[in-house]
């Protein structure tokens, strides 16, 4: 698994883990971040149960695992934080911030344990790690859960998207970055064109993401849009028609 740090300041720091060129071939590769602060670090889609040891050997290389105060689930799925049983044995007061209504279904992954879940309304709230950084869970519903949430950072302007922006990337492809768009897009739109059920709901995420004026987007599969890219990637999702296909128009969602 490889990782860099994407923003550095007196205040914070975002780590990217991502591109694990030993993880099976049947798992589906995931991209983990980590946003790191003197009071404590919390992790956006922290992943599933199958990449953990590789995320946390990763993550020692920036921080104490035990400094892991909070976990932010983008919605429900197990590649998304499957893993919190784990965080929990490392860490048991770690909040996990999920939007109302997955709340039940993220506590099965817990495992017995005691979690603390902390619902986050559908228009939103702002997450606080210590008394310095606050971001804000950005409203994404039905892309592609009907409660999904982004998160934004308003001091580095780095927004983590989940799976909006997600690319399937062959192996060949080893850049934590998106290096040609053109060529990007074929991995992108076969996921998202399976995946996204309401182009209605892609427009309003675009247009809330636009007036945020990111300076990278950073979604969970692929490669991270910066720069020019990220409204390059903004004008493609909304000239992007999704949720009439047919089983063959939709197969490539696989990379190849």
């Amino acid at each position: 698994m490889r990782s860099e740090v994407l923003y550095e300041s007196p205040t914070h720091s975002w780590i990217v883990m991502g591109r694990d060129p030993d993880k099976r071939d049947e798992v589906i590769d995931t991209n983990e971040f980590a946003i790191v602060t003197p009071e404590g670090t919390l992790l956006p889609d922290p992943g599933g149960i199958e990449i953990f040891p590789r995320v946390l050997s990763e993550l020692t290389r920036y921080c104490s695992p035990e400094d892991v105060v909070a976990l932010f689930a983008s919605h429900q799925d197990p590649d998304i934080v499957s893993s919190l049983p784990m965080w929990l044995d490392l860490c048991p007061n770690v909040k996990t911030y999920v939007s109302w209504m997955w709340t039940g279904f993220i506590a099965h992954f817990a495992m017995g344990r005691a979690a603390s879940i902390i619902e986050i309304p559908d228009e939103g709230m702002p997450i606080n790690i210590g008394s310095r950084v606050r971001l804000n869970a950005v409203p994404a519903h039905y892309c592609h859960a009907s409660g999904n949430f982004s998160l934004f950072d308003p001091a580095s302007r780095i927004l983590f998207s989940g799976d909006v922006g997600a690319a399937l990337l062959p192996n060949s492809e080893t850049s934590l970055f998106v290096e040609d768009f053109d060529k990007h897009v074929r991995y992108m739109r076969g996921f998202h064109q399976r995946w996204m059920p309401s182009t209605a709901a892609l427009r309003s995420w675009s247009k809330r993401v636009r007036a945020l004026n990111c300076s990278m987007i950073c979604p969970q599969h692929g490669a991270i849009f910066r720069g020019e890219d990220v409204t390059r990637f903004l004008d493609w999702l909304d000239a992007l028609e999704v949720g009439r296909l047919t089983w063959d128009e939709a197969a490539p969602s696989k990379a190849a």
